[in-house]
């Protein structure tokens, strides 16, 4: 019996080492081109995130000197002085103030909105559905001056400060990421089966109540992505949160500003605040991942 045992094992062992490359197998030149060009996309990727955090914990001197890969010295100092020098953590809660409210707002309505399109027959439906799709077509600096006119007028006529206010910006905001997520959500629900909503209708459900026990849980991944997607926009968004804002209201985007001085450039907590203010992108990507992957892939497929 263990003589067999072997035999059996040195023939295995054999065939493991003499196995013949299948047709769907990828040519050893093939493969060694695709590692040195991962290898070198990770590289290009990784190296500003390696620049940051070094330059983060520097001492200003050593960060406006002469760059050195390996830094001679490290602090915890500029994550400490990024509280002082501009009020971050005001800026901080205006942003997830506006993301947040604008996030919500933009998928809350583009849920009703996207649904009506994908199951009701209406006049103007085809109008309707490519005017939202036009509105991707205008850069957002277009939209600027006249937004701007609009507040400062609706503000005289009314009394309501909304120029340097959060909701001018999020109704501001809801002006190019709302006419997006209508578009992508109504791709998600015409791939989820009418005959859910036939089915929760025959046990009881109204519209909305097919809406959100059927359609929205089959639907979840490409609301996650598009929700991801919004708060993102209005996270990092710059042009408009510089103009729309004051210094009650300023957001991260525009509050980076505040560590470049007329007299000196603070470097060290430029990165140190910059890395600071991705914590909560990088924190949601990774929670949602699995979601927004399916998301981005769940309206290709009808």
């Amino acid at each position: 019996m263990p003589s067999s045992t072997h035999t059996s094992r040195d023939v295995r062992r054999t065939r493991g080492s003499h196995r013949t490359r299948g047709p769907l197998d990828a040519p050893t030149s093939f493969r060694v081109v695709r590692a040195v060009f991962l290898s070198l996309l990770a590289a290009f990727t990784l190296l500003p995130v390696f620049v940051m955090v070094t330059s983060s914990l520097k001492p200003l001197k050593d960060v406006a000197g002469q760059f050195r890969w390996i830094p001679s010295g490290l602090t915890l100092r500029p994550y400490l002085d990024i509280w002082h020098t501009v009020p971050l953590s005001d800026y901080l809660v205006n942003s997830l103030i506006v993301a947040g409210s604008a996030t919500v707002a933009s998928v809350v309505i583009a849920v009703f909105a996207a649904y009506a399109v994908s199951r009701y027959r209406f006049r103007g439906k085809r109008l309707f559905t490519v005017t939202v799709l036009s509105t991707q077509m205008f850069p957002g600096i277009l939209f600027l001056l006249p937004l701007f006119l609009i507040f400062v007028n609706v503000g005289n006529a009314t009394g309501i400060a909304l120029y340097g206010s959060r909701g001018a910006l999020i109704l501001t905001y809801l002006t190019f990421s709302l006419p997006f997520s209508i578009w992508m959500l109504i791709g998600y629900f015409d791939s989820v089966p009418r005959d859910l909503d036939e089915a929760a209708t025959v046990d009881g459900c109204g519209p909305l109540g097919a809406l959100f026990r059927v359609v929205v849980p089959a639907a979840l991944p490409g609301i996650v992505a598009v929700a991801v997607y919004a708060f993102m926009t209005a996270w990092g968004e710059v042009l408009f949160a510089s103009v729309m804002t004051n210094d009650t209201t300023r957001t991260v985007a525009v509050g980076l500003q505040g560590y470049s001085t007329q007299n000196d450039v603070y470097w060290n907590q430029i990165m140190a605040a910059s890395l600071v203010v991705s914590i909560p992108v990088v924190a949601g990507f990774l929670l949602l991942q699995k979601y927004l992957v399916a998301g981005l892939t769940a309206g290709a497929v009808k």
